[in-house]
């Protein structure tokens, strides 16, 4: 008998469209991989098997009626403790906010329950989804399944991990300097970061974040296939009038140059040989496909981290740190301890200037991808960092900033940007990042699909 957990989105929805599969048939698979490898990884930190048989039955029924059952028709995914859903914790992985009961789902919710999602689980986060690795207080500790040594990422480790054991065809992340590209890498998988306003998702539970969040912080799938990621990715984009960033542009827009720019070493970042390797690696791939691939500078990049920063941070030092105190998660203050140090308390001054600079910035970078439809460029510096190598010491955070350098500045100037594994290196997943203008997230998918087709597929793992 096949076991059902380890097809993608794209065949599930359409067996389960066509009457080959039921929905119900598809998610007992999944609840029964859930209950077989979760223990040995902790991603997914809330089960609801009742809820997730009841809603496919109800796509099975809608199917039996003859009415349209959805894009992603039976098909298992979690969802990330950091966003709302209906009658349950949006936890944020601390321990203040597990009573904190969502009244209604977020819109990206809502729209992956219209498509025809079943919800398995939701997975965990660090202590206010603030590092790129997976622990705290609340919910413990995730693990890599590809390797345990390694980092799962973070925020979105548990989705990451739970994508790469079978537990789901997709993962739900959100993505304010990495969260979902970086846990991708380190999981083995795809992942996309899509533009501001593409996705629509707001917490109602929690009061409005503020304008660095706002501008920066958005949703986005991981899968094992770049086809599973742009259906994914197509279903949460659904409108919704309470997101005020959402914005109505249509996925397929105007054909563009096959033209890439590859910078290995964006503003002197020093990556290693294997970055490097799997960064040429993909542009001779891109060539064979037809593209032309440049080797040159990108706009600044070193100075877009440090203002990202200094804006993700403020949302913290606004209110002097009070929730991180309250919480007093371990890993969580040793964190914050050395962001602070990195980065000053803003005043109106700093925070003014740095609004002004990002739209400097950003007119940069549009520019320089209408010359160039897609950049090229690391995930990070090195290949995916030993398990919470950042709080090992203010040295090892002080590495593990620097190596991510792409991950926090590109959000700041609002563009999508996607993680494409390419496979390993010394049993360590690799992948590289692929960059496009504002709402060109078909320019990636075009891109990545043909990376993708020069490369195994990605196998799911068997933790140990």
């Amino acid at each position: 008998m096949t076991e059902l957990w380890r097809l993608g989105a794209t065949e599930i929805a359409s067996r389960v469209g066509n009457r080959e599969l039921s929905a119900r048939e598809v998610t007992e698979h999944s609840l029964q991989r859930l209950q077989d490898v979760n223990p040995a990884i902790n991603a997914v930190v809330q089960q609801m098997p009742e809820a997730a048989l009841a809603a496919a039955q109800a796509v099975d029924d809608r199917i039996a009626k003859g009415k349209s059952p959805g894009l992603l028709a039976g098909v298992p995914l979690t969802i990330k403790v950091n966003i709302d859903q209906q009658g349950l914790a949006n936890t944020n992985g601390i321990r203040i906010q597990q009573d904190h009961i969502a009244q209604q789902d977020s819109p990206v919710v809502t729209n992956l329950r219209n498509a025809g999602a079943i919800i398995v689980g939701r997975t965990n986060t660090p202590a206010f989804s603030m590092r790129w690795f997976t622990r705290n207080s609340l919910h413990g500790h995730t693990l890599n399944p590809r390797n345990a040594n390694l980092t799962p990422g973070g925020s979105s480790g548990g989705a990451a991990a739970a994508v790469a054991a079978g537990i789901c065809a997709l993962g739900h992340g959100t993505d304010i300097a990495g969260s979902i590209r970086y846990p991708a890498y380190a999981c083995g998988l795809h992942g996309i970061r899509p533009s501001l306003g593409r996705v629509p998702a707001v917490n109602l539970s929690l009061p409005d974040r503020h304008i660095g969040a706002q501008l920066t912080a958005v949703s986005g799938p991981i899968a094992r296939s770049i086809g599973d990621l742009r259906l994914g990715l197509e279903a949460m984009s659904a409108a919704s009038d309470l997101d005020p960033w959402w914005i109505p542009v249509a996925f397929e827009q105007p054909a563009t140059a096959k033209r890439v720019a590859m910078c290995i070493s964006p503003d002197g970042l020093a990556v290693t040989a294997e970055v490097e390797n799997a960064l040429r690696q993909a542009a001779s791939q891109l060539e064979d496909a037809g593209w032309e691939v440049n080797e040159v500078e990108c706009p600044p990049m070193r100075e877009a981290m440090q203002l990202q920063l200094l804006l993700w941070m403020s949302e913290y030092q606004y209110s002097g740190g009070k929730a991180i105190q309250l919480e007093d998660d371990p890993d969580a203050n040793f964190v914050y301890a050395q962001l602070c140090q990195s980065c000053p308390t803003p005043t109106l001054e700093s925070l003014m200037q740095a609004l002004q600079r990002r739209l400097t910035l950003a007119r940069e970078w549009q520019q320089y991808l209408t010359q160039y439809p897609v950049m090229l460029c690391p995930i990070s510096a090195e290949p995916p960092f030993p398990d919470m190598l950042d709080v090992e010491s203010s040295e090892s955070f002080a590495r593990v900033v620097e190596a991510q350098m792409t991950q926090i500045a590109l959000p700041l100037m609002g563009m999508p940007g996607m993680s494409v594994s390419t496979g390993n290196s010394n049993s360590s997943p690799m992948g590289v990042q692929l960059v496009a203008a504002r709402f060109r997230e078909d320019v990636l998918f075009a891109a990545a699909t043909d990376i993708e087709a020069r490369n195994a597929p990605l196998e799911i793992s068997d933790p140990d």
